[in-house]
């Protein structure tokens, strides 16, 4: 029997190696975490450091107001 798409994305998403930008656990940093080809594709530019420095100062308030998630941006376009 066939996967359902959504049940591909999920093994996609299982699959990929999720990470910060400095590899330490978000709960010490307060980092944003992601796939880790996404984080090294945001640090080789300066436009890229930029998002990613937004998105963890994003988390980090977030995170400080008690809240779980934030909305940072990293994700934009996906469907969540």
């Amino acid at each position: 029997m066939a996967k359902k798409e959504t049940q591909q994305s999920l093994d996609r998403w299982t699959k990929q190696k999720w990470t910060t930008a400095s590899g330490k656990p978000s709960s010490k940093t307060g980092e944003v975490y992601a796939p880790a080809k996404t984080i090294s594709k945001l640090k080789s530019t300066d436009e890229g450091r930029r998002k990613l420095a937004a998105a963890n100062a994003t988390k980090r308030a977030a995170t400080k107001a008690g809240k779980q998630f934030a909305n940072h941006g990293l994700h934009k376009g996906k469907k969540r």
